[in-house]
């Protein structure tokens, strides 16, 4: 059965059910958002004469809740756009409308009593064969089941997304004792392929699998708090980034979530679970039960395990909670050998190694944790999971663990970390000593390019399901590397494809990569069909190597940074006008010269989540690898589409002036910084650099053929000139901007306008480039400039606004 969905009826307006709306939204399907009819009337309502009967009142719920969302940060939304593929209705007026939906979706509160009466009233009017689910997040499916229809339960399932929706990948099905197989296997793929979610298959259990073990986690580090003496800090301090978790780590994760929510979570295992080995560790500890007596919940009572408060000179500092005394101080500096040791360290793998190896607070810490928790998840298996590759990804992408945990097992050696398992009282389940001696020494491998997991039952490797449309480069990185420096890497895709992978600090680009990237040209113009510039780290890039910037100007070696710019624009150039397409895989930060890559490219193919900007102004700086030029070509292609010419100019002015940065790939889009029909957004990041190779593979197919350079650009000269020149004197005196603000302002507005012409006139590329190489050399040279620059460098932040 060929099914499509094009549109959603989401059942319950709360949290969950109005990010999980936007989601729908955000991919360009129809929503039907209800919920509740409000009991009763306000005083102010009352006063206006109003009834139930009032049909915005009848929908009040609804229409908050979205509203609320909408006002959310980060935000559940790609783009504003995409709110008019929203319609708010109610359960008594609205319900009817399902009969058009292709997939239902409950989201409300978890009670089984208040989920079945809603669902007497969907069997009412539902389509039969249409996808019927809920986002129960530990009611057992079997339960609400119980008592439907024969179509209802053979198409009724969990969807359990995670919260916030839009950014955390993990969307777990679960299904029912009667599912059809077709409607597992089309959840799976579509969860994957359009909503860009990891699916995992789950097991009808209490709290699945990501819940199952990560509450396990986090009240196993609870309990750990108290037998080990640990504070707020230290904790979060371990279980960070260094860990390879969110820098939000656990305390503060805890407190963003809710304490409530963790508690009722728990609360639930300790209640369903009597059996469970762990069963114990699922109690509360007396501090926990004490914060939730004084209903220090978190955010959403304004205090947790951390408080914001503000100083006696009205300055917010986030205080930390004393477990000890109950009482919220300054927050205390970490110091751990250990966690500086891991701080050279850039493989998360080897970085696992240091930790376990560790003599101090910190090592103690993670050996106590990680070996508790490799018990926990071996006996999980079969109960949980058949599979424990589906254990990896579910905490992967549910709790943001850059490794699950049977992949940090692998990177400390499964045998070693037996030895130390027993030293510390714990023990693996019988399968994996069963493993080991039958000569199967890791839970993963890599088998031609393809990852492998432990198959328990068939004693065997199997190819990991649902991944053979993913180009995973870690995976291929050994055998198909066919030239490499310190800051690049070119591998063979197959086909007639290469794809240039960066991998400096951040990604950002300097001189090794400037010589990557045309040797990848020089490679792909002579024996290959094209070229995809991706990576599998965590940003595309972060833009240039400002650092090498920042000495050469302060050393004053006009000569060097000349040379440099003038490198990095002929390598943007030999990007557009090679004879092979080339195809930019864009990622999370796309910034300052990573977005002028793309901006030079054949094509973008851009992963849903990717924030696209040039940031040079922050700086003190404008864009000149080709940026500037890039925005100049465009308002001048504008012109030739009726386009007022002042409007055109003002707008992409401000989106460089700005330093305006996409909160997604859509939102590149609509500033500018992608075109129309030369870009394409994947949703799941795992498929980008695949969906990047079939696009190069596509434009070579088409016959691609190498452009020729603009000569043709229209500039405005002193005419546009004028325009930028009144607004920023406008902005300059009402205090918006400062002077040096104005100063970069004029020149930013020299070069897209063509510099001091008479009147507008045709210009080529080369002329823009050579006037943005000018400028920003002339910027290097202002003071203000130079102690921005080294403001951002001292404290290590990328180039962004």
């Amino acid at each position: 059965m060929k099914r499509m969905i094009r549109k959603v009826a989401v059942l319950g307006s709360g949290i969950m059910g109005s990010r999980i709306a936007c989601h729908f939204a955000n991919i360009g399907a129809e929503v039907l958002l209800l919920d509740m009819v409000p009991n009763e009337l306000t005083e102010e309502e009352q006063g206006k004469g109003l009834t139930l009967d009032n049909k915005v009142l009848r929908n009040k719920i609804v229409n908050s809740a979205l509203e609320n969302t909408l006002k959310s940060n980060p935000s559940a939304i790609f783009s504003k756009k995409v709110v008019s593929n929203i319609t708010n209705g109610n359960f008594q007026d609205n319900m009817k409308d399902i009969a058009g939906c292709d997939w239902v979706i409950e989201v409300v509160v978890e009670r089984l009593d208040i989920k079945k009466q809603i669902y007497d009233e969907v069997e009412k009017f539902r389509t039969p064969g249409t996808l019927i689910s809920s986002n129960t997040s530990g009611i057992p499916i079997h339960l609400m089941a119980e008592g439907r229809s024969d179509d209802f339960r053979a198409h009724f399932c969990g969807t359990h997304f995670f919260n916030p929706p839009r950014y955390l990948r993990l969307l777990e099905i679960i299904p029912g004792p009667e599912t059809r197989q077709e409607v597992i296997d089309f959840h799976m793929h579509y969860g994957d392929k359009f909503l860009g979610k990891t699916t995992v298959l789950c097991k009808d259990t209490p709290a699945f699998i990501a819940n199952r073990v990560g509450v396990y986690s986090i009240m196993s580090l609870l309990h750990l708090v108290e037998k080990m003496d640990l504070t707020v800090e230290e904790v979060d301090k371990y279980t960070g980034p260094a860990l390879g978790r969110p820098k939000s780590a656990t305390f503060r994760t805890t407190d963003v979530v809710g304490l409530d929510t963790m508690i009722n979570v728990a609360g639930g295992l300790h209640n369903n679970l009597p059996d469970d080995k762990a069963h114990d560790l699922f109690e509360l500890p007396a501090y926990v039960k004490k914060m939730q007596e004084n209903k220090w919940l978190g955010d959403k009572t304004q205090q947790g395990f951390y408080k914001k408060v503000k100083d006696v000179d009205g300055k917010s500092e986030i205080l930390a909670l004393d477990l000890k005394t109950f009482e919220y101080k300054p927050q205390q500096k970490i110091k751990s050998p250990t966690l500086e040791a891991t701080k050279a360290v850039e493989n998360i793998r080897e970085r696992m190694k240091v930790f376990a190896q560790g003599t101090d607070k910190a090592g103690d810490f993670f050996r106590t944790s990680f070996f508790g928790l490799f018990e926990y998840v071996s006996d999980r298996i079969p109960e949980i999971s058949d599979e424990l590759y589906r254990i990896d990804d579910a905490m992967r992408a549910g709790f943001g663990w850059e490794l699950g945990p049977f992949e940090v097992w692998d990177s400390l050696g499964i045998s070693d970390a037996l030895k130390g398992m027993k030293k510390h009282g714990n023990q693996a389940a019988p399968w994996v000593q069963e493993m080991l001696e039958a000569g199967n020494t890791s839970f993963y491998k890599i088998e031609n390019g393809a990852k492998k997991y432990y198959d328990i039952p068939s004693k065997s490797y199997i190819a990991v399901p649902g991944t053979d449309d993913f180009i995973i480069l870690d995976n291929i990185r050994e055998n198909k590397t066919i030239w490499k420096n310190s800051g690049t890497t070119i591998l063979d895709l197959g086909d007639g494809i290469l794809n240039l992978e960066i991998h400096t600090k951040m990604n950002t680009i300097g001189g090794e990569v400037i010589q990557g990237l045309n040797k990848a040209l020089d490679l792909a113009e002579r024996d290959y069909r094209g070229l995809v510039i991706g990576n599998d780290g965590a940003n595309f890039s972060a833009g240039a190597n400002i650092g090498m910037i920042f000495m050469a100007a302060v050393e004053q070696d006009w000569d060097e940074i000349n040379i440099a710019i003038r490198m990095f624009q002929n390598a943007m150039m030999r990007v557009r006008y090679s004879s092979i397409p080339v195809v930019a895989a864009a990622h999370n930060l796309t910034l300052g010269g990573g977005c002028e890559l793309c901006l030079h490219a054949d094509h973008v193919q851009t992963n849903a989540e990717t924030y696209m900007g040039l940031v040079e102004f922050g700086v003190g700086l404008i864009p000149a690898g080709g940026g500037s030029k890039e925005f100049a070509l465009r308002i001048s292609d504008e012109f030739k589409d009726g386009q007022i010419e002042q409007m055109a100019l003002r707008d992409r002015f401000l989106t460089i002036g700005m330093a305006k940065v996409s909160t997604s790939g859509v939102e590149a889009y609509e500033l500018g910084y992608l075109q129309k029909d030369k870009y394409s957004i994947t949703m799941n990041r795992s498929r980008l650099i695949a969906d990047a190779k079939e696009k190069a593979i596509e434009l070579a197919d088409a016959g691609y053929t190498k452009p020729v350079q603009r000569k043709d650009i229209r500039v405005l000269g002193k005419q546009g000139m004028g325009i930028v020149y009144a607004g920023a004197n406008s902005m300059f005196a009402g205090n918006f901007i400062s002077e040096h603000d104005k100063k970069i302002s004029e020149k930013l507005g020299y070069v897209l306008c063509g510099g001091d012409l008479s009147s507008p006139t045709l210009v080529s590329e080369q002329y823009l480039l050579d006037l943005e190489r000018e400028v920003f050399l002339s910027l290097c040279g202002e003071k203000k400039t130079l102690e921005r620059i080294q403001s951002i460098l001292t404290k290590g932040k990328p180039l962004r606004n």
